[in-house]
């Protein structure tokens, strides 16, 4: 059901103690089917609106709102509203080209007109109501060849994003890389798996997610189970990653060397991709045909390469073979293994390497929102 706040008799503002719903998007229409439209959306995007039949009786509510939803019938009355980012008017017909001059009237950000926008308007509304801000830095991690190392970087970013208190989560996107949960010691922890989401369709709950994966080392972890291999397809990964990137911070995806329409998918949603190539030449072999495949679809990749390095095989020879520019590199780190097999992370002592490397990427493509300063 729609709410309306209740006012003042007296002053037309809400009364001391009326709560408003966060995220609650605001209808402003006294078209009867077009408001049953909306309302409709609103349902479908998990939002319970606030209606107002006409311009809204006071000021608060049309600043206060996410978003604000007019009806065309109402435009002309709200000519003297004050600017606000976030409206959207509502046409019904197209071929009515005065709509376009009333949108700037009252400082719409869009036109839409119903049913044919209907699907962007729910996500718009969606956004709203679980009160999406900045969307995630999304950082891909894939090997040059099996044994690069992309697994340990992935945990190391995560582990040193979340160390720096922002919101993270890891993603597991390789069936068949043994489980990150493994790595980060935490396998037998509660919490859902890729098996569970596999049949995910349309818009995911971001919160939602967040709050039912597994919890390690202050980040979230979408990771595999022990169980039968299962097939992830291009709708399920779209519909997860794009949740998890709604909920803003720093999203880490440990991605296969192979291309298949889930991993095509991730790769759309990725901002800055890198390419683990430890440094001799059959691996970086193998890595151009990696990045040629990973590389149709990610427009940012870089390199990072892993020592130690031979004579003649440095980091600034294997970017010029491979064609992509330089990330960092990573020197031999004493003691991971042994780190790791006692239950700490990658990354996870805040220093050596990994953790190095880690914090100046990420304070790096953070600042430039998905390209990193070489």
């Amino acid at each position: 059901m729609p709410r309306r706040e209740p006012a003042s008799p007296d002053t037309g503002e809400p009364e001391r103690g009326a709560e408003r719903r966060p995220g609650a998007p605001l209808i402003v229409t006294e078209d009867e089917e077009l408001l049953d439209d909306l309302l409709r959306l609103c349902a479908a995007a998990g939002a319970e609106a606030e209606v107002s039949f006409g311009p809204p009786p006071y000021p608060g509510t049309w600043q206060a709102a996410p978003l604000v939803l007019v009806g065309d019938d109402c435009s002309t009355a709200l000519r003297r509203a004050q600017r606000r980012p976030g409206v959207l008017l509502i046409g019904r017909d197209l071929d009515d080209q005065d709509v376009w001059r009333r949108a700037v009237d009252i400082g719409a950000d869009h036109v839409l007109f119903l049913p044919d926008a209907e699907r962007w308007l729910v996500d718009r509304i969606a956004d709203a109501a679980e009160g999406v801000g900045e969307t995630a830095l999304t950082v891909g991690v894939v090997g040059g060849r099996g044994g690069a190392g992309a697994s340990t970087l992935a945990c190391a970013l995560a582990v040193t994003a979340a160390r720096s208190g922002r919101r993270t989560m890891l993603v597991d996107g390789d069936p068949l890389g043994g489980g990150l949960d493994v790595l980060l010691g935490g396998e037998r922890v509660s919490g859902l798996r890729w098996p569970d989401l596999a049949e995910a369709q349309g818009r995911v709950s971001g919160g939602a997610l967040e709050e039912s994966l597994p919890r390690l080392h202050d980040l979230s972890i979408l990771s595999w189970d022990r169980g039968d291999s299962v097939m992830i397809g291009a709708e399920a990964m779209r519909s997860v990653l794009g949740a998890a990137r709604r909920r803003g911070g720093v999203v880490v995806v440990d991605l296969p060397r192979r291309l298949d329409d889930a991993v095509v998918e991730a790769l759309s949603q990725i901002d800055v991709g890198l390419l683990v190539v430890p440094a001799e030449l059959r691996a970086v072999a193998a890595a151009d045909r990696v990045a040629s495949r990973v590389g149709m679809v990610l427009r940012d990749l870089r390199v990072v390469t892993r020592g130690p390095f031979p004579s003649g095989l440095d980091t600034a020879e294997i970017a010029r073979l491979l064609r992509l520019p330089v990330a960092g590199e990573l020197p031999p780190e004493k003691g991971l293994l042994e780190a790791v097999e006692s239950g700490a992370p990658p990354g996870a002592a805040g220093r050596g390497p990994l953790a190095r490397f880690s914090a100046a990427f990420l304070d790096d493509a953070l600042r430039s929102r998905g390209g990193v300063v070489a």
